[in-house]
């Protein structure tokens, strides 16, 4: 996320010196753009390897500080979540063997970040959203506790009155409210960067913009987010509703996301965006800077433009423009946001090339803007996102194409062409693009794995079992260096260690309830018992709040009353029980298992902050052991 070095609590007087600083360096931008300071004789590719941290019941690990003093001089850092890393990769001039280079040299940072959290007990997971994800990893205490960190959260929290809405539709549906920015850190990313010349800039980002959505459509490997099955690319629905900072009034009036796909093409050069993003979205932190660019550039030298650089890094362009300096010399870069991590580094490796080999055939595609509209690009993004290689595309010309023609059809040849002329090896071309083309081929790109892997297991094993198994299968197919269209589809029998998978309440708890209001008939109560062949019916009030429970044998006690003595119609109220034992999500099986010994009770609620999220019973640890004991049979 860019520069760490901020004021925290930047006052007004603070704010307009960082801002006086960002008019400077765009203005020196605009001078090294007129005097051609900006290296153009050579092209660089890079890229960055954002990571998850899960434990040995691939849960979220806190350990990203830990593993970082085991990595000491190495190029890792730290992300937003305790439970994500960053390896940031060496450019590589365009040209040869680069993507085996690059590729070397990944597998072998990843072997690092494997053997760290191997000293932890833990592992490293290479996808787009983590499947094990759920609310209680997205506190404050699972944030990087770096003060741009901590003070973007407090802004973007205050701008947002507290509390940030999330809605997304897929197979599942997820309407969820949240305080923090933490859902953010659900997501990581494999970005690719690509260095472009001044006077190519504006043409190049227009192919950038045009080409992510053939390219994301081939890549998507996120299609789970809190356990709900959603869009096969859910980071671009998240990301862009996590950093959303718009009241209600100004979303009202239009006004733009910070993390956004642009609104039109670039005309001439890369001050439009700089200079739009300025405009548009109010600095949220402070650098303190004592560089006057304009004096450097007059000197000779070569300034750094970090308060331009902080300020861009607090607008998330889905393709963002980048300002750098490299041996010296200043440079552009096209950063492509959209790609996932994961599903291997294979995968990452050809998606890598699929991008930039189609940057390179820009001579090829000719003037986007003269071929595509921009809202066709736009619309192109989100439908790649939602479906992946089953989206439908409405492409140049006004054709429409299915994803999977057009990247068969027209894409790949047109990639191959661009990395030919770009002078990379014909065996890293074949390499890496032929692993798009099984991926197309075949239909299976990572999310496609894992919605088939779920549809598998059907309703075998309970909601969070099911997405342990996924993720334990995840990581055991990472190991084998295979692309994922050669992946075996996950099965329940990976789920990891059994006492892992049992050690907590919410391990094993059931999410699933059907629960009645105080004031609600008591013959619903009733009914639902006999309907659902359960014993236990909580009952919660309007704001989702345990207020008491009806047992099997309060409603027998209920309808003998009223055989006996014509009794009125009751409430459920006049039959609960008031005072209920209870547990959180996080208290340790064995502990609960106690309670209910101790209490003679059959019927445990999971209430967290009050509120009510899930329930235990005796038939639940039945069934738990049944599952233990066929397990331990299976073992010997």
């Amino acid at each position: 996320m860019g520069l760490q070095q901020i004021s925290e609590g930047a006052d007004k007087s603070e704010m307009r010196r960082f801002v006086k600083s960002l008019l400077a360096d765009v203005h020196a931008l605009e001078l090294m753009l007129a005097q051609g300071k900006i290296e153009s004789d050579t092209r660089r590719i890079g890229a960055e390897q954002e990571m998850f941290l899960v434990d040995r019941a691939m849960q979220p690990a806190k350990l990203a500080q830990v593993m970082l003093q085991r990595l000491t001089g190495e190029n890792f850092t730290t992300e937003l979540g305790l439970f994500n890393l960053e390896a940031n990769l060496s450019p590589q001039v365009l040209g040869g063997d680069c993507f085996t280079r690059m590729e070397n040299e990944l597998r072998r940072m990843l072997e690092l970040a494997r053997n760290a959290a191997a000293q932890e007990h833990a592992q490293i997971v290479l996808c787009g959203i983590l499947p094990t994800l759920e609310k209680q990893h997205l506190t404050l205490d699972y944030m990087t506790p770096s003060p741009r960190y901590l003070a973007m959260n407090r802004l973007l929290a205050e701008m947002r009155g507290g509390k940030f809405e999330f809605l997304i539709k897929g197979a599942d549906e997820l309407h969820t409210y949240h305080e923090n920015v933490m859902l953010e850190a659900c997501t990581t990313s494999f970005q690719v960067h690509y260095q472009v010349s001044a006077p190519e800039f504006a043409r190049a980002y227009n192919l950038a913009q045009a080409i992510t959505a053939p390219v994301l459509a081939a890549a998507v490997n996120s299609p789970t987010l809190l356990q709900h099955r959603l869009w096969h690319e859910t980071r671009i629905a998240l990301f862009q509703q996590s950093l959303d900072t718009r009241s209600e009034l100004m979303t009202e009036r239009g006004q733009r996301q910070r993390v956004n796909f642009g609104e039109r093409w670039v005309d001439e050069s890369i001050l439009e965006i700089y200079r739009e993003d300025v405009a548009r979205f109010r600095s949220l932190i402070a650098v303190a800077s004592d560089e006057d660019p304009v004096t450097v550039l007059e000197s000779g030298g070569v300034p750094q433009l970090r308060a331009l650089r902080l300020h861009n890094g607090t607008v998330y362009r889905w393709n963002r423009p980048c300002y750098g300096i490299s041996d010296g010399k200043p440079h552009l870069r096209i950063e492509n946001r959209v790609v996932p991590a994961g599903p291997s580094v294979a995968d990452e490796m050809a998606n890598a090339a699929f991008f930039v080999g189609l940057m390179s055939a820009l001579e090829h595609f000719g003037s986007i803007p003269d071929l595509l509209s921009f809202d066709d690009a736009r619309a192109n993004f989100i439908a790649a996102a939602r479906y992946g290689l089953h989206a439908r595309f409405r492409w140049f010309k006004g054709r429409a194409w299915s994803a999977d023609e057009l990247i068969t059809q027209q894409m790949l040849p047109a990639a191959r062409a661009g990395l030919k002329s770009a002078g990379v090896d014909s065996s890293d071309i074949d390499r890496t693009l032929g692993v798009i083309e099984e991926r197309v081929r075949r239909d299976r790109t990572g999310s496609q794995w894992a919605f088939d892997s779920l549809a598998t297991f059907g309703d075998r094993g309970r909601l969070p079992e099911r997405y342990r198994a996924l993720t334990a299968a995840m990581i055991a197919r990472q190991q084998t260096e295979k692309p994922v269209h050669e992946w075996e589809l996950a099965t329940l029998e990976e789920r990891d260690n059994a006492r892992e998978n049992y050690r907590l309440v919410r391990q094993i708890m059931n999410r699933d309830m059907f629960t009645v209001r105080p004031d609600d008939a008591a013959e619903l109560a009733a009914n639902l018992m006999e309907w659902q062949k359960i014993r236990y019916v909580l009952v919660e009030d309007d704001d989702g709040r345990l207020t008491g429970m009806v047992s099997h044998r309060a409603v027998l006690r209920m309808l003998l009353r009223r055989r006996e003595h014509g009794a009125p119609a009751l409430a459920v109220r006049d039959i609960m029980r008031g005072d209920v034992v209870t547990v959180g999500p996080d208290t340790p099986t064995q502990q609960a298992i106690d309670l209910m010994r101790r209490n003679k009770v059959g019927c445990l609620p999971v209430v967290q902050d009050g509120r009510l999220v899930g329930v235990l019973t005796e038939h639940d640890f039945l069934e738990l052991s049944s599952v233990l004991l066929d397990r331990w049979l299976k073992e010997g």
